[in-house]
């Protein structure tokens, strides 16, 4: 059963990093859009993807990584790597909700955040994936 549900975690985990990389990247063409087609465009291209993909890929994650912490809690909870990459998962949901916040924003039109400052944010969860994928694989401490 274990492997089951680490597939399943896995796959949701992937899932969950397309959206958070697509979606910054969609705040950087609408920061950038200048017509109200594009804008309105943008705008159904991010509610879909966070509630559609980034969301239900999110609780997936979440869920699942607790039911694997649930077989063995000792086996992780002891644990350096494990301890660092739960403050991570953390940080990322925080992350997720930033995102929610941003697109709320650049919806009503009150963004004041330029296609710069998208483009840094954009590569965040880069530095998450990189930290979490060493944590669990190499397990340094």
């Amino acid at each position: 059963m274990y492997q089951w549900v680490l597939a399943f975690h896995v796959i949701a985990v992937i899932c969950w990093f397309a959206a958070l990389f697509y979606l910054p990247r969609l705040f950087v063409y609408h920061a950038l859009a200048d017509d109200e087609v594009s804008i309105e465009r943008f705008k159904v291209m991010e509610r879909k993807l966070y509630r559609g993909i980034a969301n239900p890929s999110m609780m997936a994650t979440v869920a699942l990584g607790l039911w694997l912490l649930s077989m063995a809690p000792q086996a992780y909870l002891n644990q350096g790597w494990f301890q660092l990459k739960a403050v991570l998962v953390v940080l990322l949901v925080g992350y997720h909700h930033l995102c929610l916040a941003h697109m709320k924003k650049l919806a009503d039109g009150s963004s004041d955040k330029t296609h710069i400052y998208f483009r840094v944010f954009n590569e965040v969860p880069v530095l998450f994936v990189v930290a979490i994928v060493i944590l669990v694989i190499v397990k340094p401490f």
